[in-house]
């Protein structure tokens, strides 16, 4: 059994590598179902044998040499012994393989299998064939957070709020349908491609939203998720250039991405945004985002949801201070995307900006409003706004009280911190 550290070499690997290892077998397979089972078995394999043998010099070829002999061993069972099995035996060159072992891959076969001017096509037509209609939105999210994101069914369960059973249970559905359905692995064609790219759109964001904020554990920023989704929307960009959204996703992306730097302190704890040192915020990023931003604009449209989140993130980028951010600008922002695409997160965070534009009585009925409503229910963000709020109302026992709700609410062992950090704080008495 591999120890600790093979182990989490394996989980390194698959983690920045997983989306592209799927996405590749599928091509070679055509075989949505059976490219991620065979990525399982490789991943599965890796355990045993960089533990015994040690980490291959190119470990992605490694999974994906693996993954190929595991989908021809499928094909075997199969009895298919058409021209699809015959030309990867050719190709894999199985004759050099020993029996019962994966084969060696050196730097020609590597090369072979990890062909870098089809992998940004290979992961996008894999979000798109997890994206497909046939698909209920749930089952669409969930499979392209597994096979995309690499998260596990419990990562996307805490995300979601859901048990794990019912993730688990969805994305196994959903990769029988696609089979039932005989759905190609490929990016499809103009018309087919708008019609499916609002559940495109919101994939990546969701991936993004996981790592820029993870859900659980003990770092804040899972920076290979949101790596990827920010690769993601820079492909759809090129490959739908005249969608407003992409470009307002990716501005969206850029513009949060940019103030990564110093949203952790040397201690790994958060930073929260009035306290954050503007000065490390990554100026290409923002330059980059606020690009995407005003080619959003261009189309003449008005910005979509995206687009007036990436408003909003930019009014933070430009400004030199919290004090000095354009508030009312952001409460109005707000208001359009809460007409626009409605939810309580949004109101959430128009609840925020209301408390810096006008003060925190100002912002407490609507939170409340929520509170009354059932909304957010199990998620610790509605509590620890309203124990902000309460705090800077002087009202230090009944922000204990949410601060304490929010503690156990909240499952990132990190943010957890904080909120312990700010209910020390609090001063004592009623």
């Amino acid at each position: 059994m591999a120890d600790a550290t093979g182990r989490d070499t394996v989980a390194a690997v698959w983690r920045i590598e997983s989306a592209r290892i799927v996405g590749a077998l599928a091509r070679y397979t055509g075989d949505f179902a059976l490219a991620e089972d065979v990525a399982q078995e490789a991943l599965a394999e890796a355990l045993v044998s960089w533990q015994r043998d040690g980490v291959p010099g190119n470990p992605a070829g490694w999974l994906l040499a693996v993954g190929r002999r595991r989908a021809i061993d499928a094909f075997r069972r199969r009895a298919a012994l058409d021209q699809r099995y015959a030309a990867l035996a050719r190709d894999l060159g199985e004759g050099g393989a020993a029996a019962g072992r994966p084969p060696a891959v050196d730097g020609d076969a590597a090369d072979l299998l990890w062909d870098p001017d089809r992998v940004d096509d290979d992961v996008l037509a894999l979000v798109f064939t997890a994206c497909h209609p046939v698909l209920s939105r749930e089952a669409r999210v969930a499979l392209t957070l597994r096979v995309v994101g690499g998260l596990t069914s419990d990562e996307i369960a805490r995300a979601f709020l859901v048990p794990a059973a019912t993730v688990q249970a969805r994305i196994t559905r959903a990769k029988k349908t696609l089979a039932a359905a005989r759905v190609p692995f490929a990016v499809p064609a103009a018309a087919e491609r708008t019609q499916r790219l609002g559940s495109v759109l919101s994939v990546i964001y969701l991936i993004f939203t996981e790592g820029s904020s993870a859900s659980s554990g003990a770092d804040l920023i899972r920076f290979d998720l949101a790596g990827e989704a920010q690769r993601l929307a820079r492909v759809l960009t090129r490959l739908a250039p005249d969608e407003p959204e992409a470009h307002g996703l990716l501005a969206l992306l850029e513009l949060t991405a940019a103030r990564f730097p110093a949203r952790i302190g040397p201690d790994g704890e958060p930073v929260l945004l009035e306290q954050q040192d503007r000065n490390r915020w990554d100026p290409a990023a923002i330059g980059r985002g606020r690009a995407a931003l005003a080619r959003a604009e261009q189309a003449g449209r008005g910005l979509g949801a995206y687009g007036l989140q990436a408003a909003i993130a930019e009014c933070h980028a430009v400004a030199p201070s919290a004090g000095a951010t354009d508030w009312g600008r952001i409460v109005a922002l707000y208001q359009a995307l809460g007409r626009l695409a409605p939810s309580p997160v949004v109101e959430l965070n128009r609840a925020v900006a209301v408390a810096m534009a006008d003060g925190p009585a100002r912002a407490l009925p609507i939170v409340d409003e929520l509170l009354a409503a059932g909304a957010l229910a199990g998620s610790h963000l509605l509590p620890s706004v309203r124990g902000e709020l309460l705090t800077r109302l002087g009202r230090p026992a009944d922000a204990r009280a949410e601060l304490e709700r929010a503690v156990a609410l909240c499952a990132n062992e990190r943010e957890r911190a904080v909120l312990r950090r700010k209910i020390a704080g609090l001063p004592a008495g009623p």
